[in-house]
């Protein structure tokens, strides 16, 4: 369900009982922190039962009060300083265990992702990227530690595979100059939005290439300007970006792809790697 929540709230206000103004009163004045708070937080602050915030998230329409926690979520996130999203996680976190709370919430955006992620756009993305000429991963920012990962693996299995490395602007835009039709790229982005990134997607495009875009939900910008978007759920703890559910769904598009290599070429490929790892003291022996 897709709304604008403030201005769903304020005009739905009119029928709300006592309690159910107070609740509304603090998201419009609140709504960065009312967030990422719990139905029993936000019921505690504004001095109503949880189950009264409940039944308020059902009269705006929602399945729950997760759903409409989610779509201030999903409204406020892209706008954050790092301040604010350190402002927001202090309510969201506090009296808490702090590794529960992270793991759980990665476990719970794997799990989300697992479900919304249409396997004809997975599939379409790997044979775009075994078939492709080129091979361009460009994630800048947060995002840069994904694309490395994505390279390391892909640089693998094809020969022809480019990190762009996040240096000056124009530098950027110079390690994409010769992109064209028949190359794909895969372009990684989670709140808050590259304009560097959208702006190579728009060049990318412009010369003909697949573009791939790896972003968090199908209404971001990098999901509306790619020819094949992937969705993975991110979530916000404190200033951090939490990325492991797009961790995951990077690495389900390696095992993919690797899948679809000649297996005897990639085994003799990794022979001689070993070999080479082993000559060259690469890594640290162990007894078995």
């Amino acid at each position: 369900m897709e709304k604008d929540i403030l201005a769903l709230i304020e005009k739905e206000s009119t029928g709300f009982s006592k309690s159910q103004r107070k609740i509304a009163s603090f998201i419009l004045e609140n709504y960065d922190k009312a967030a990422f708070m719990t139905a029993s937080r936000l019921g505690n602050t504004v001095g109503v039962s949880e189950s009264t915030v409940v039944r308020f998230a059902a009269e705006l329409g929602y399945d729950g009060y997760p759903e409409m926690r989610k779509a201030l979520q999903d409204m406020i996130r892209n706008c954050l300083t790092s301040v604010q999203r350190i402002e927001a996680a202090r309510g969201l976190l506090e009296n808490e265990d702090i590794l529960t709370a992270v793991l759980n919430s990665d476990i719970e955006q794997i799990r989300i992702t697992m479900d919304e992620t249409n396997r004809e756009d997975f599939n379409s993305a790997v044979n775009a990227i075994v078939n492709a000429k080129h091979i361009y991963i460009f994630g800048l920012r947060s995002s840069a530690a994904i694309a490395s990962f994505m390279g390391f693996y892909f640089n693998f299995l094809f020969e022809n595979v480019r990190v762009v490395n996040e240096n000056s602007v124009s530098e950027v835009f110079e390690q994409i100059l010769r992109i064209g039709e028949g190359d794909v790229m895969l372009a990684l982005s989670f709140p808050r939005y590259s304009k560097r990134t959208i702006k190579a997607m728009r060049y990318a495009k412009d010369r003909c290439a697949t573009v791939i875009g790896i972003t968090d939900n199908k209404n971001s910008p990098i999901a509306k300007l790619a020819d094949i978007p992937l969705c993975a759920r991110s979530d916000m703890v404190s200033f951090v970006d939490s990325l492991v559910a797009p961790l995951s769904l990077v690495n389900a598009l390696i095992v993919a792809v690797s899948s679809m290599a000649q297996e005897n070429e990639l085994q003799t490929d990794f022979a001689r790697l070993e070999a080479m790892w082993s000559e060259y003291d690469v890594y640290e022996k162990t007894d078995l």
